[in-house]
């Protein structure tokens, strides 16, 4: 059979419409699809792929059952491995990591292995099959979870497959960390997806406590010595949003990332007056930044009425950090992009609102620590972009409160948990972190990553004390 060097392209919504209403963007491959698709692989004798994955799913093989037609095998194999394949399927950078290895990426695009995953994760919710209750023994240990995001929600998985009673300690109202906050619904839908993959854990015999702060509501000590957990996985991630403290950034108008996809995703702002929370956005919307919370933060934007959005961003395209797939879909749909570009003031009229975006024009100079081409401001460059809406999307670090209410748990310069990479052990025993809260702002499937090593090493540990 002759090699297929592309990708079957995946449908989706036309630009012009998806642009103006919430519904999701791609529309998945259809079974016909996916089997052609998987009939690209080759079914290597040494896969590369498979090292390019955070959580080590047996990719050759749940690819192989695709073109058996044997979907519920192919998804036993995912799920020996990941928590949240209908997640992952979609927001994963597969091409930085599985597709990255791909052996046919060398002739040609490599397979689809994200939207295969996607493809059998679906099949399986379309199905609804009933989730079986694990049956825990009377004397089964208890481990908390604090944060119900991606690394906290396979961490928990993962350990009450292992026997253990899990409890969940979220501080929002919803479960789901960042995939209910922070990723907009056109790409990850919450109900059809991460509400049911939450209930699925549920239905397991996770329990999910919301509205819990730990920190303020109970300390980790607390929780150990009076709740009775026997460990605590502690993954908060990382919802401190960073500003630039230029001057105006206090003016009516500007928005951090976070608050404004918060607004939006989790409290449902883009269905007003259904839903009770208002958000305002101005004709003119810019977005500083060039990270995928960026590229969310514009495409939501131009959904919620904007008449022209920009990217504002200080280094070329070559170095953006957004994901190629989330760049092209905010070309298709409009979004403006203002590259070696840097924000220096933002001006507001006599009412204390944002009236325009003072930039100065930047080119690239020698490599920094991070190996991308420093930005340097070309003298006498300013000039003005008329908006009324800045939103500021240049990264978050982490929260304080769990840090700064465990004494002899260790943090770095940044605030992030000191932990063991491979164990996700902290310097408090019996305490352990991952994701965010612990690298700084990094992507879905890294934390659902240390969220399953962390839940290994709770079991090694839990054991080796009983």
């Amino acid at each position: 059979m002759a090699l297929i060097l592309e990708k079957h392209k995946m449908p989706e919504q036309d630009p012009q419409v998806r642009a103006r209403n919430f519904q999701e963007v791609a529309l998945g491959y259809d079974e016909e699809t996916a089997v052609a698709e998987a009939n690209r692989c080759l079914t290597c004798k040494n896969p590369q792929c498979r090292t390019g994955c955070p959580v080590d799913i047996n990719i050759p093989a749940f690819i192989s059952k695709i073109k058996e037609r044997d979907y519920d095998s192919a998804i036993d194999i995912i799920k020996e491995s990941s928590s949240l394949p209908a997640v992952c399927g979609r927001v994963c950078p597969q091409e930085n990591q599985c597709e990255k290895h791909c052996v046919l990426s060398h002739k040609g695009e490599s397979v689809a292995i994200g939207r295969l995953e996607r493809f059998v994760a679906d099949y399986q919710l379309d199905k609804n099959e009933e989730v079986k209750p694990i049956q825990f023994a009377p004397d089964a240990q208890k481990v908390a979870v604090v944060g119900a995001g991606p690394a906290g929600l396979t961490c928990a998985g993962d350990l009450a497959r292992k026997g253990y009673k899990v409890t969940i300690f979220e501080a929002l109202h919803v479960a789901g960390g960042v995939l209910s906050y922070g990723i907009p619904e056109f790409r990850l839908p919450k109900d059809k997806i991460v509400k049911r993959e939450v209930e699925n854990l549920q239905k397991m015999g996770v329990t999910i406590e919301v509205d819990s702060i730990v920190g303020r509501l109970y300390t980790v000590d607390e929780l150990m010595d009076e709740l009775g957990f026997d460990a605590v996985f502690v993954g908060t991630g990382a919802g401190l949003p960073h500003f630039m403290n230029i001057p105006g950034e206090n003016l009516n108008g500007v928005y951090s990332s976070n608050e404004f996809l918060t607004r939006c995703n989790l409290m449902k702002a883009y269905d007003f007056p259904n839903h009770a929370t208002p958000i305002r956005i101005g004709k003119k919307v810019a977005v500083v930044g060039g990270g995928n919370v960026a590229m969310d933060a514009a495409r939501t934007s131009l959904r919620l009425g904007a008449d022209k959005v920009y990217i504002v961003y200080r280094r070329s395209e070559a170095e953006l950090p957004a994901r190629a797939e989330e760049v092209h879909h905010a070309k298709e749909e409009g979004i403006d992009f203002k590259l070696l570009n840097n924000p220096v003031e933002i001006l507001g009229d006599e009412n204390g609102w944002v009236k325009a975006l003072k930039c100065i024009r930047m080119e690239l100079g020698e490599p920094d620590a991070s190996g991308r081409r420093r930005p340097v401001a070309i003298e006498g460059s300013e000039f003005e972009l008329d908006v009324d809406t800045v939103i500021m999307a240049i990264g978050n670090g982490p929260n304080p409160i769990v840090a700064s209410t465990t004494p002899g748990m260790d943090t770095n310069k940044r605030g992030n948990i000191v932990a063991d990479e491979e164990t996700g052990a902290t310097t408090k025993e019996g305490v352990f972190a991952g994701g965010d809260i612990v690298t700084g702002a990094a992507t879905v499937i890294l934390a659902m990553g240390a969220g399953k090593k962390a839940a290994a090493a709770i079991d090694e540990y839990l054991k080796a004390k009983k």
